[in-house]
């Protein structure tokens, strides 16, 4: 009897101790537990008291228990973050390796077509007079070399045209072309005098043309003749019937389209690249036709705006199909030494500094401060920082950014850790 009074009092003490020790944990648990407080999952340093809606981008706080921010203080002696890889993949997070690469590719850049200065021809009077008469001169139109445009009535010409004329007659054997008269050896004075009255016709606008017409019917004109000066397109036009025209007024402006420039813009890193003399492919947006072009020099200037250089191509324009004002496309081959390159994409540029992530191990990516030197296309140039080989962060960039910071403002020193780098990412999604 005394021996199950025993055994019943021994079990009695050992279920009362067990009792006893969960009553005194449980608090304790619940205490390790506890929510500490509430940040913003994208700005990390909002911190709030109680539950609620993050106030810059909607989403809701997330909680921050004494246990977990522990765990992650302890988790997180290392710089940089670590993602699981299902959350790698759920988010897009790709990696690239840093690579020692020359760049052999095409610069695709945005060109405007434009006339080129040296072959734009302005067409001007030199006396006052009116218009009396114009034909198929409308802006655009193709025209010939001493093509009749409009006729002018003016009576200062007739005093000049006059004396022309009559020094004209009295050179003897005087040939019919009035330059010929300037080189031909009967009598210097006259011919000088030839001469000279004919630059006087020229200077007042009358055209070569006329003025050997003239020499062959020995008649004095009625009307000027304004013709174009080249085979060309009429740029500018600023004449009409009737219109009354004063001294050194321009009426037309005629552009020979035979050859053209392209300017295009090019910006302070891809400058480097562009030489003189070197052969690109320009094509029409609208279809795959190509033409060639040859780089003629950078442009001193620069936009005020995007800071863009200019650089301008001279193509040769068979069949007119490159217009003044058109858009096209670029393709300029570049040649860069080797370096060691990574995609665009992998590098963050705030401005004061520019940083990659490297993946240190399966799921940890530790931020690294970087150097850059040329970009071509999707690919820029790592001078310092990286060595062949590393694996960088080419998608998703931000969002490992984003985590790094949640770690480092958990490490700070008086501050409790953030949740766990995945768990947070998942909550955002939901």
């Amino acid at each position: 009897m005394r021996k199950w009074i025993y055994i019943v009092g021994l079990f009695l003490c050992v279920l009362g101790g067990l009792i006893a020790g969960r009553m005194l944990n449980k608090p304790q648990q619940d205490q390790a537990h506890r929510v500490l407080y509430y940040v913003d999952p994208m700005h990390p340093s909002y911190k709030s008291s109680k539950p609620g809606i993050a106030p810059d981008c909607g989403m809701d706080l997330v909680p921050v228990y004494a246990d977990s921010a522990a765990n992650s203080i302890a988790s997180n002696n290392l710089p940089g973050s670590e993602i699981a890889s299902a959350v790698q993949q759920l988010y897009g997070i790709r990696l690239a390796k840093a690579e020692t690469q020359a760049q052999h590719q095409s610069l695709r850049l945005f060109g405007r077509v434009s006339p080129e200065d040296t072959r734009v021809f302005r067409v001007d009077f030199g006396a006052d007079g009116y218009v009396k008469e114009t034909h198929d001169d409308a802006v655009g139109t193709h025209v010939m070399k001493d093509q009749h445009l409009a006729s002018v009535y003016s009576p200062d010409f007739l005093a000049v045209a006059g004396g022309y004329l009559a020094a004209n007659e009295r050179t003897p054997g005087a040939p019919n072309n009035a330059k010929d008269n300037a080189t031909a050896g009967t009598g210097p004075q006259n011919s000088a005098s030839v001469l000279a009255r004919a630059d006087r016709l020229r200077n007042l606008g009358m055209s070569d043309t006329q003025i050997d017409e003239m020499t062959q019917n020995k008649k004095l004109p009625e009307d000027v003749y304004i013709v174009s000066p080249v085979d060309g397109f009429i740029l500018t036009r600023t004449i009409s019937p009737g219109m009354r025209v004063e001294r050194q007024t321009v009426l037309y402006s005629v552009g020979d389209l035979s050859k053209v420039w392209i300017e295009a813009e090019v910006f302070g890193r891809d400058s480097q690249s562009i030489h003189p003399g070197t052969s690109v492919s320009v094509t029409f947006p609208d279809s795959n036709q190509a033409v060639h072009a040859s780089i003629v020099g950078i442009l001193p200037d620069v936009d005020p705006v995007t800071h863009a250089f200019k650089v301008r191509l001279e193509a040769e324009n068979p069949g007119f199909k490159l217009r003044p004002g058109m858009f096209v496309n670029v393709d300029l081959p570049v040649s860069l030494p080797a370096g060691i390159s990574v995609p665009a994409d992998a590098v963050l540029d705030s401005g004061l500094e520019k940083r990659v992530f490297v993946q240190t191990s399966d799921n940890h990516f530790e931020p690294r401060m970087v150097e850059t030197g040329w970009q071509v296309g999707d690919r820029v140039q790592i001078v310092n920082g990286l060595k062949d080989g590393d694996m960088v962060v080419s998608s998703g960039t931000f969002l490992v950014d984003s985590e790094s910071r949640l770690h480092s403002d958990a490490r700070q020193p008086g501050s409790a850790a953030m949740p766990h780098s995945n768990d947070a990412m998942e909550h955002r999604m939901n």
